[in-house]
């Protein structure tokens, strides 16, 4: 990048001055990580200074029966399959009340599209886990399962949320989205739900007074182009809405082992390469300085890798996901080491390290509780890495 460019963006995002598709396009073509990561560090720092977010959460993937087979996915099963599973009701509950020690604040719910079980089964599992978990928020199933819901149900997006938020549901969560580009989608999405159905039942939830998250899933056969084009839907409908509250980047991941049948079910892993660290890097960066409408961007650190995750909070994320226990979705992928569980005091740990202040909060982002930062003595002010 040119001298003259560089000072171009430079003074943009300083004045506040919205970024262009172009500009985006040339932020990801720049080799000085450096340079980018401290453009976005001035982003973060001037949004949520010092502080990175963390809450204490669970993941609870009812069933993995699914009737699509998107070609990155090694979570789902088919009907009759050896390790196919579908819990009971009561089993979901039981289980989840097994994870309420440490302060739970939320239980985070995504499961494969199921094609025989009931509409009812939905709700009712809301209504039993929010009596079982009465203090426990509740952020559950994609846009691309409400969309399912549509089908199985006959009702319209708009009743299925408003029966989901009757019975405890207080955030959708982010995922289907994977990359929108229909010229990527088509050869990675083996289901219904697009750009256009994924941001109606966002926008609906939305309406219907929900924040939820956003997500794109980066480092497969996409473009640079292709990520700028999905912050930058993304970021119009903030425009409308004002409903995101963060932006998740989830890095792709190959099947290193896929643990019990031996099945290889990523399907794009033979043609492509995982995004190195410094890849990610450049995502969360280039992103923090795009997705100007969004308070927050955060790594979650189970498809990061602990270390990349403590990176990308110098490089304009402000949230290191939760304190997950066993996380199907990527542990039926990878095998590289990235543990299944952090404590809250792991997190506290991780974040000061970083070289800044912890700060716990709730699936709305409502502060439950602020920790004192690193010690000032071991290290300075928080800067970005220079690597």
């Amino acid at each position: 990048m040119d001298v003259g460019l560089k000072r171009e963006l430079e003074e943009k995002v300083r004045s506040g001055e919205r970024l262009s598709r172009e500009d985006g396009i040339a932020l990801y073509e720049s080799d000085d990580l450096a340079w980018l990561g401290g453009l976005a560090h001035e982003v973060r720092t001037r949004k949520n200074g010092d502080v990175v977010h963390f809450n204490v959460n669970r993941h609870l993937n009812m069933t993995n029966v699914c009737t699509a087979s998107c070609a990155y996915c090694s979570f789902q099963r088919k009907p009759g399959e050896k390790d196919a599973y579908t819990m009971r009701i009561e089993e979901a509950v039981k289980l989840a009340k097994a994870m309420e020690s440490d302060n739970l604040t939320e239980l985070h719910i995504v499961n494969g599209l199921h094609p025989n079980l009931p509409w009812r089964y939905y709700p009712r599992s809301l209504r039993e886990l929010k009596a079982a978990l009465p203090n426990v928020s509740l952020k559950a199933f994609t846009a691309t399962e409400i969309h399912h819901f549509e089908t199985i149900s006959g009702l319209s997006a708009s009743e299925i949320l408003d029966e989901l938020i009757d019975a405890g549901l207080e955030s959708l969560t982010g995922g289907g989205a994977e990359i929108f580009d229909w010229e990527v989608r088509q050869h990675i999405v083996d289901h219904r739900t697009h750009w256009e159905d994924w941001s109606r039942i966002h926008r609906l939830a939305h309406e219907k007074g929900l924040k939820t998250p956003c997500t794109m899933l980066y480092g497969h056969i996409e473009e640079p182009r292709h990520r700028v084009d999905h912050v930058l839907r993304l970021r119009e409908l903030q425009d409308e809405t004002n409903g995101f509250q963060v932006f998740i980047p989830l890095r792709y991941q190959h099947d290193f082992v896929d643990m019990k049948d031996g099945k290889i079910r990523n399907r794009l892993q033979a043609r492509t390469q995982m995004a190195t660290g410094a890849e990610a890097l450049k995502t969360f960066a280039v992103s923090r300085l795009l997705f100007d409408n969004v308070p927050h961007v955060k790594v979650f650190w189970v498809m990061h890798g602990v270390q990349t995750a403590q990176l990308a909070l110098q490089h304009g994320a402000d949230d290191m996901d939760g304190s997950v226990v066993e996380y199907k979705i990527t542990h039926d992928a990878d095998n590289y080491g990235t543990p299944n569980k952090l404590t809250r005091e792991d997190l506290l740990d991780l974040i000061r390290d970083a070289g800044f202040r912890p700060v716990e909060r709730n699936t709305r982002y409502e502060i439950i509780r602020e920790y004192d930062g690193p010690d000032p003595s071991r290290r300075d002010s928080p800067q970005p890495m220079r690597v």
